[in-house]
């Protein structure tokens, strides 16, 4: 396979990475493209000692530091405004550490490798993250999830971080309900329900009567979702998934209250 398709089977995965490192579908979108633009026009960019996944996002992160790093391209308002100020107090780098290691999986050796840091830094800058943003902050969440065990699972590493449940609904009726009797602050859902409805029209339900819920939806498919062709969630966990992949999400989608779905 050549190597400009070997980076396209990759590019869903930076996208997923960029949009929830801006918050923004569009903002992690643009610089996704101004990374395979800067790579057109110098191709020393991709360091082709690398895997193509590693050397994709080393790129993408010589793009992101050229630019000052900024969370997005217009200035922000409301939820998103409270989402800078927490960012403001973050150590540097410790975001873009974290979801490189509980969102897209990489080692600590290739976070180095991709934030041109050492192995010891980047675990540091995890650590630093996982605690800074634990104290920022709390809410209510609201878990739409048919499958009793890992609804049970992801209750329990919700509750472990500080958060309270709402509920957990099994069908798209159950979990409009739910939502409408406690507005969650926060709302993981699945997308395959029990009666075989969807999570994806339950939430766009919920957030026409409330816009500002941020969403996390879990998949065993993200790449089938990330085709670029519609809207796209901000949040997007891949089954079957870890624990540290789920407080990532939950403490990114808290702070930038990304309230982007998926069309039905």
């Amino acid at each position: 396979m050549s190597q400009s398709k070997l980076i396209a089977a990759e590019l869903p995965f930076l996208r997923r990475y960029a949009r929830a490192l801006t918050g923004s579908q569009g903002t992690g979108d643009r610089y996704a493209a101004a990374t395979l633009e800067a790579i057109l026009a110098d191709r020393s960019l991709l360091d082709q000692t690398m895997s193509p996944k590693l050397a994709l996002f080393r790129a993408f992160h010589t793009v992101w530091q050229s630019t000052g790093a900024p969370v997005v391209g217009t200035a922000p308002e409301g939820m998103e405004a409270r989402a800078h100020g927490l960012i403001s107090d973050l150590t540097a780098n410790t975001r873009e550490a974290l979801l490189l290691r509980a969102l897209e999986e990489f080692s600590f050796a290739d976070i180095a490798a991709i934030m041109q840091v050492t192995a010891e830094e980047a675990e540091e800058l995890v650590t630093i993250a996982y605690r800074e943003m634990a104290r920022a902050v709390r809410g209510r969440v609201q878990i739409i999830e048919d499958e009793p065990l890992i609804a049970l699972d992801l209750k329990s590493i919700v509750t472990d971080m500080g958060h309270e449940v709402t509920g957990i609904a099994r069908t798209r009726a159950e979990a409009v309900d739910l939502g409408r009797q406690t507005r969650p602050d926060l709302i993981l859902a699945d997308i395959h329900l029990a009666d075989d409805s969807s999570g994806v029209d339950a939430v766009n339900e919920l957030l026409a009567d409330t816009p500002d819920i941020p969403v996390i939806f879990i998949t065993a498919f993200p790449e089938r979702l990330l085709t670029g062709d519609k809207p796209e969630p901000a949040f997007l966990i891949s089954k079957p998934f870890h624990e540290d992949q789920v407080r990532s999400a939950v403490s990114q989608a808290m702070f930038f209250a990304s309230t982007q779905t998926l069309q039905a």
